[in-house]
């Protein structure tokens, strides 16, 4: 079984959908992004992901990455380097990168549907990457003249790679207990030194040098994360020699063994100041936001795999007959496709994974008006949705995408749990998913503490202005009934969070998880409603792919019959509020 990118059901989304050949090439800077130019590269990086990167995955699994005590060196799997260097060469690290250094300037939608095949064909070869597009994106909007000039050109083009180096024995999500220190120099650098774990290609042997971007406190800096400053600290400086950063270990993992995840040791190693002194984590959260984003795609692009390794393996495996009588009496049985119980696997998979597809495009298509369009107004309104739908697209896309995995694997029984087919390590690669880049309940708190109140709740009620407007579209819209119950549930949990949650921070901490998946369930439900009227509008208009339009009609009648109505016991699970959840004391657990 070899991954196939799902290039039509792209498509579908990115141009009968969203409109993305007509709203992309209108904005300044993306007049290049036309159809013909998006599907070329559509069509080049599918060939790319199917037969360069996705050959490598189960072997890089098998052989993961090798660690020198004596040099701290690290040593990828066979056919890693020359498979990056191909990525690389082909213009995929500059697709979105700035013009001016480089870049090629498209637009980040199309760079969301090349990481979408990239995580697809080989999820630890493309965080080597996927990471350096978070780097370059940080030093875009805060670094100096200067440091743009030296490092984008070559972070952009490949030769480079980018860390992101957060987190440290004693604190992960707490930044404010960082214990980094950063010692200015005469030179006017700073003397880096202090640990760091658990850092995504921190050393590695796919590129010529590794741009760190850490966080580390000054000797003057407040007590907590107000006191943080971002740095760019180099594997070799500009002269050549190596600067103190060092590997000192491999992490032993459950999964994606490819990726090179470093303890780093900085031993009084050179680095440069990014943005202002002590207002480090808000240039890093722009490299955070795009990690997110690209893990919500890891999600995506795990369970589109998973998914098509079982939909083949059970057109394929026979087993019993169908409950309706035999479908193939010639055969010895029937192909485990008649089964109900089978059929929900594959339709819950396929359901969610089209409907998360639409999400996250639309959500890039978001960010490329919101750093693009010409009217301030525009650009806001972008933004808003950006900020919102982020930590939705980071948790449910990756929740989903292990369950999927899960769903694939017990569909193939004793055959899945092998390493025989692909979908054991689907499932290991794809839990930590749901850890990395903030975990999912992090999403989740984001997503209620400080997004639903962004600028007086701006965000949200555009975002139900939007919903309101398309479900009072003239001529009425598919499944309104069961997307208006799922809207108003989604706003009557709003506004409890906004009674209930407000005076007491617990109430809201309790409620966040299934108010996030409420929240998600319900902006898919209204992308499949749109997938489903446009499907419609296609074969009323004569369209010849009959077997593709009818099939995103159907799976959008089984994503609102069995799928959202979990709102339903999300809903009472919200309501019911924090008071059992709290009741024990530690001993009695």
């Amino acid at each position: 079984m070899s991954y196939k990118a799902p290039l039509r059901d792209m498509q579908f989304v990115l141009y009968e959908v969203l409109n993305g050949d007509k709203i992309l090439p209108e904005l300044p800077g993306c007049e290049d992004a036309t159809r013909e130019i998006m599907d070329a590269m559509l069509t080049e990086g599918a060939k790319l992901a199917e037969n360069v990167l996705a050959p490598l995955n189960a072997s890089g699994d098998r052989e993961g990455c090798q660690y020198d005590t004596e040099t701290h060196d690290v040593k990828t799997p066979d056919g890693f380097p020359d498979a990056y260097r191909q990525f690389a060469e082909a213009g995929w690290t500059a697709l979105a990168g700035p013009v001016e250094y480089g870049g090629q300037g498209l637009p980040h939608t199309l760079n969301t549907l090349a990481e979408e095949m990239v995580c697809s064909a080989n999820l630890s070869l493309g965080m080597y990457p996927g990471l350096t597009h978070g780097a370059v994106n940080a030093l875009t909007s805060y670094g100096t003249d200067e440091l743009k000039e030296k490092y984008l050109p070559k972070l952009i083009s490949g030769e480079w790679t980018g860390t992101m180096c957060l987190t440290e024995p004693q604190c992960g999500t707490d930044l404010g207990l960082i214990r980094t220190k950063a010692e200015p120099q005469a030179d006017a650098s700073y003397a880096i030194s202090g640990t760091k774990i658990w850092i995504t290609g921190g050393e590695h042997d796919l590129a010529d040098n590794i741009i760190h971007l850490v966080l580390a406190k000054l000797p003057d800096a407040p007590s907590g994360s107000k006191g943080i400053s971002l740095f760019l600290v180099p594997k070799f400086l500009e002269d050549g020699s190596r600067n103190p950063a060092f590997c000192g270990g491999l992490e032993h993992k459950m999964g994606i063994k490819g990726s090179a995840t470093c303890v780093m040791n900085f031993e009084e190693a050179k680095g440069w100041l990014i943005g202002e002194p002590h207002k480090g984590l808000q240039a890093m959260f722009v490299m955070m936001n795009s990690a997110r984003l690209m893990v919500g795609l890891q999600g995506l692009g795990i369970a589109e795999s998973a998914y098509q390794v079982s939909l083949e393996f059970a057109k394929e495996r026979r087993q019993s007959r169908a409950l309706s009588g035999p479908q193939e009496p010639d055969k010895p049985a029937d192909s485990i496709m008649v089964h109900p119980d089978v059929r929900r696997m594959l339709l819950r998979q396929k359901a969610t994974i089209e409907g998360s597809r639409a999400l996250a495009y639309f959500t890039a298509m978001q960010l490329d008006i919101a750093h693009k369009a010409e009217s301030a107004e525009e650009r806001e309104q972008a933004d808003d949705m950006v900020q919102l739908l982020t930590p939705i697209v980071k948790a449910f896309l990756t929740d989903e995408g292990f369950f999927c995995a899960n769903d694939a694997l017990q569909l193939m029984g004793g055959s899945g749990f092998t390493q025989d087919w692909p979908v054991e390590q689907f499932v290991r690669d794809s839990r930590i998913t749901r850890i990395y880049e903030g975990t999912n309940g992090i999403q989740a708190l984001d997503l209620v503490g400080r997004k639903l109140g962004h600028a007086g709740g701006r965000a949200v009620k555009r975002y139900f202005a939007m919903m309101d407007a398309y479900l009072k579209t003239d001529g009425g819209v598919p499944h309104s009934e069961e997307l208006q119950a799922a809207v108003g549930r989604l706003q009557k949990a709003t506004m409890w969070l906004m009674q209930n949650g407000m005076g007491d921070r617990e109430q809201a901490a309790s409620a966040a998880t299934p108010y996030l998946r409420l929240f998600a369930l319900t902006a898919v439900a209204y992308f499949w409603s749109r997938m489903a009227g446009v499907a419609q509008q296609q074969l009323n208009d004569g369209a010849t792919e009959t077997d593709l339009y009818k099939a995103k009609i159907e799976t959008a009648a089984f994503y609102m019959q069995k799928i959202l109505p979990q709102t339903l016991s999300l809903m009472a699970e919200i309501e019911a509020g924090k008071d059992s959840l709290m009741a024990l004391t530690s001993e009695q657990f």
